[in-house]
């Protein structure tokens, strides 16, 4: 049996991209090649891996192969990699997961900057909730990842090579998020207990569970009035009047100029921290992005606050 990495890449490219022509496309290669490399894949182990359907899908071998052809594929990228760096030629692609609010409120202005930081680096990313992103970045879907409170073993310093601390990227707190005609648009703060005869919007992507904990400090009952699932569609509800919710201060940069997003009583944070994986050597061109970032937003900041006056 002889089964080789492009024949693994070529299978995992299918599963993910959920079929042949978007594998090829992926790879950069022809939709004939991604199918020569699966069906001698499935050759070399003498059973079907994948249901050719739309989209295509795992068998139950495929299913119980996937994770170790992650491994394997993960493994062969870090020796790459690893000796990319060496000889100082590093470039390729690492894959970035991240939350919906983290993917519209931070991601942006980050690809822009390493675009022009890192150019032989090329960013990809990957949305998804908290668990996703969590469980994508633990079995090789993703090299790196944006966690929001991570454990404080995953916080700190960026490790060089391997598993270790991320590099946090902001503390970034909540706001409330208010029509600019509400009677408490004007104030400087505003304590969720005078938002208690607002209706209140919530989605499950914007934190839920803080913004839960937040309720709780106030000695306020949780009750929202509406839940919807896209960030866009809780901030349009805000828009037409229909109520009022918490963001973070990541989503800022989302609000619209008929909102205004103030500092909230009870004062909670998130941290937002960029690692790799726990258990595998990282991408070698993470530290790089991760402290790329960190100045950036910082510089971000002090322009920020030149502009309020602060």
């Amino acid at each position: 049996m002889s089964v080789n990495i492009p024949q693994l890449r070529a299978f995992l490219a299918v599963v993910d991209t959920g079929g042949f022509s978007a594998a090829a496309a992926e790879l950069g290669i022809s939709q004939s090649a991604v199918s020569h490399a699966v069906a001698s894949l499935e050759r070399e182990l003498a059973a079907p891996l994948l249901v050719r359907a739309t989209p295509a899908r795992t068998t139950a071998l495929g299913e119980r192969i996937l994770p170790h052809a992650r491994v394997a594929l993960s493994a062969a990228r870090s020796v790459e990699r690893i000796a990319a760096e060496a000889t100082d030629t590093l470039k390729g692609t690492v894959r970035l997961a991240a939350t919906p609010t983290v993917c519209q409120g931070l991601v942006p202005g980050l690809l822009r900057h390493w675009r022009a930081d890192q150019p032989r680096i090329t960013v990809r990313v990957f949305e998804g909730d908290s668990a996703e992103v969590a469980g994508w970045l633990e079995d090789g879907t993703t090299d790196a990842a944006v966690l929001i409170d991570p454990p404080p073993a995953t916080a700190g310093r960026c490790p060089d090579p391997g598993p270790g601390p991320g590099i946090q990227l902001a503390v970034d707190g909540y706001r409330a998020l208010l029509p600019r005609d509400h009677p408490l648009a004007d104030e400087p703060l505003v304590h969720l207990r005078d938002l208690e005869d607002d209706p209140f919007l919530i989605s499950p992507n914007s934190c839920e569970a803080r913004i839960r904990t937040i309720h709780d400090l106030a000695g306020l009952r949780f009750s929202p009035t509406h839940r919807v699932r896209d960030l866009a569609t809780l901030i349009s509800m805000v828009q037409a009047g229909i109520g009022v919710t918490v963001l973070s201060e990541v989503s800022r940069s989302l609000i619209p100029p008929d909102l205004v997003l103030l500092p909230l009583e009870p004062r909670t944070s998130r941290r937002l921290v960029l690692t790799g994986p726990h258990a595998r050597p990282w991408h070698p061109a993470i530290r790089g992005l991760a402290e790329s970032a960190v100045g950036h937003l910082a510089r971000d900041r002090l322009k920020e606050g030149r502009a309020r006056g602060v």
